[in-house]
Parts: C-alpha cells; sequence; structure tokens
C-alpha cells in the first residue's frame, strides 16, 4: 500500500494506492478543509498543530490503514531549473552540480536542500550534453512540512515537488504534454515527456485571483463570488455574461502565460510543442475554462483524470466524478510506491 498527502493553502487530500498486478488500485481517498495558514508560513508549533489535527481527522474520515506517507512541497516554495553538462558520468554530475546550482538558485545553498535528476544524454548532438533537473528548497520549509506528518504520528518516506507529482498521475509519455495545477493561491506550469520535467513555472496568479475579479466587478461580498465562479464560470449565456466578462481578463493573463512556457520548451528544446494541456487543481473544475483556454491557444486543453492509471471499484466512480482534479497531486504521490 501507498499513501500521497498533498497539504494545499486551504485543504488536505490523501490517497490510499493497492498494488493491483503491474498497475495500482484505489483503496481510500479523502479531501478536508483547514483554517490556518499553509506550513511555509507557520510561525511556531501551534499553525502546525492546526494543520496536524486536520490530517489526523481526515485520515479517520478516510480509512486510511498504511502510515507510511508520501508528501509535495508547493511549487512556489521550491526552485527548480533545468541545466546542460558536458557528457559527464553521473558521479561526476553530482559533484559538479553544487557548484553550477550557485548560479541557477537564488537561495543561500547551504540553507537549503538540494537534489538533482539526470533527465538525458544526448550522445549524438554536436556538442554532446546530459540534461539534468535541479531541484532547491529552504531546508526550514522542508522541515515544516515533514514536522506536520510527525505531530500527526505518521512515518515519511519521500518529499517531492507538486508538478512531479501531478506529472506522474497525468502526463502520458508518447510526446509532450502541458500541465497546468490551477490552485487557490498560485497556477503551476509544467511541460512533461517521457514522465518527466522539462519546465517548471508557478504564478501568483489563480482561483484567488478569479474570485476578486468577480467581487470588484459586480460589487458582492467574497463568499457569493466564489459561488458564482464555481457555478458559471466561462458561461457566456449565465448572469448576462456578467461573470464570464469579469473572469475574462485573469484567465487570458493565464493562457499568455502558458503560451510564454510553450514558446520557450520548443526554443530551448528544439522540439515539439506540447500537443495537449491538462488542467487540474480545484479552479480546472470551473464550468468552461477548459473550451476557453483551448480557443485562445488552439491546442487542445482538458481537464485532467488522475485516476485514468487506476482501477476505480464503480461504486467509488460516482462519489469522485467532479472531484477528480482535486486528487492530481495525492495520487501523483501514492504511486510513487
Amino acid at each position: 500500500m501507498a499513501v500521497g498527502i498533498d497539504i494545499g493553502s486551504k485543504s488536505i487530500k490523501i490517497v490510499e494506492l493497492a498494488r493491483d498486478g503491474k498497475g495500482w488500485r484505489l483503496k481510500s481517498s479523502g479531501v478536508v478543509g483547514y483554517r490556518g495558514i499553509a506550513p511555509e508560513y507557520a510561525k511556531d508549533e501551534k499553525d502546525l498543530a492546526v494543520i496536524s489535527e486536520a490530517l489526523k481527522k481526515l485520515y479517520k474520515e478516510a480509512k486510511i490503514n498504511s502510515k507510511d506517507v508520501n508528501i509535495s512541497l508547493p511549487e512556489h516554495s521550491v526552485y527548480t531549473r533545468r541545466i546542460k553538462f558536458p557528457p559527464l558520468t553521473d558521479s561526476e554530475i553530482a559533484s559538479a552540480v553544487k557548484w553550477e546550482a550557485e548560479q541557477y538558485i537564488p537561495i543561500p545553498l547551504s540553507e537549503s536542500i538540494l537534489q538533482h535528476q539526470v533527465i538525458e544524454r544526448h550522445d549524438n548532438t554536436s556538442p554532446p550534453y546530459v540534461s539534468v533537473l535541479l531541484v532547491a528548497v529552504l531546508r526550514e520549509i522542508a522541515e515544516r512540512y515533514a514536522k506536520v506528518i510527525e505531530m500527526a504520528k505518521l512515518n515519511l518516506l519521500a518529499v517531492e515537488t507538486e508538478l512531479m507529482s501531478a506529472s506522474r498521475s497525468l502526463a502520458t509519455e508518447e510526446f509532450p504534454v502541458m500541465i497546468v495545477d490551477l490552485g487557490a493561491k498560485s497556477t503551476d506550469i509544467a511541460i512533461s515527456k517521457n514522465g518527466q520535467l522539462y519546465f517548471t513555472r508557478s504564478l501568483q496568479t489563480a482561483g484567488e485571483a478569479l474570485t476578486r475579479a468577480i467581487v470588484q466587478t459586480l460589487g458582492i461580498d467574497e463568499v457569493q463570488a466564489e459561488e458564482y465562479k464555481k457555478t458559471y464560470g466561462m458561461v457566456g449565456s449565465q448572469l448576462e455574461g456578467k461573470i464570464k466578462s469579469a473572469l475574462e481578463p485573469v484567465v487570458r493573463m493565464v493562457a499568455e502565460e502558458m503560451r510564454k512556457a510553450m514558446s520557450y520548451y520548443q526554443t530551448s528544446e528544439q522540439g515539439e510543442s506540447p500537443k495537449s494541456i491538462i488542467l487540474t487543481g480545484g479552479t480546472a473544475a470551473m464550468p468552461e475554462i477548459a473550451a476557453v483556454l483551448t480557443k485562445i491557444l488552439a491546442v487542445e486543453v482538458i481537464v485532467g483524470n488522475p485516476f485514468s492509471k487506476v482501477f476505480v471499484a464503480p461504486e467509488a466512480v460516482n462519489a469522485l466524478s467532479g472531484y477528480a482534479p482535486l486528487y492530481s497531486i495525492a495520487v501523483g504521490l501514492a504511486m510513487r510506491g
């Protein structure tokens, strides 16, 4: 059994998977909201206790069995960079990484956790090179997330970035895809190919910015604006198109960043552009968002189903319907094993 825990800015998502031959079977899942601040902003253990108590409650309600868990770190707190090395051996790359990292990582390496992964080797190019993914996070942020797990009396097995997890549950291996995680506080963009991340970007424009746009345009309170966003989204035929009109400038801003990411990937990798864009996260459930982005970008945009690689019992399918985009990171973490 494997458990993935996604601690978001407003909610915690959990998924437990069991091995089913060569694949996975959904054993249990659940989500719970919490009133507090995310671990990266926590000032003391009291702040972390709010999250650990919510996690304990979720564990009980979702009937999760295994205490061994994998967690993710928020993309806006992580620095991910792809760099090129000459055709060195793995051990030579490991030695060279920390020196190269100083040029690419804008936080003190002495206060950080730094990891790297060889993506692929290009031996037949001129000149030949090795593509390496660098990931760095401030040690104190990683330790806060680990502390939440410890306070919930769970056993932490592995930590990775949110986009690594989402890529595992959503991406195909045949061609490059763009994954866009539309959360509450940030929009995280990744381009994935053959199960590897080639590009990541985090924007501080997301679900809350969309809600604020409705508040400012219609002069209503945040609770009502949130409800309008979830109910009508980008549907132009509802409420005289006022909700769509309020949201459109923000959506176009996000679309432009997606376009820039595709252009950068094409230029830097000299490869084919992503054939499709997969939306995930809570805001991905907003009505007509995929259709509007498809029209703006002229690329197929779909709402991802993180359970597409997992067997789900028929009786659980309806219960998950409409909530699937929330679980992409937790499913990916559980699939790590």
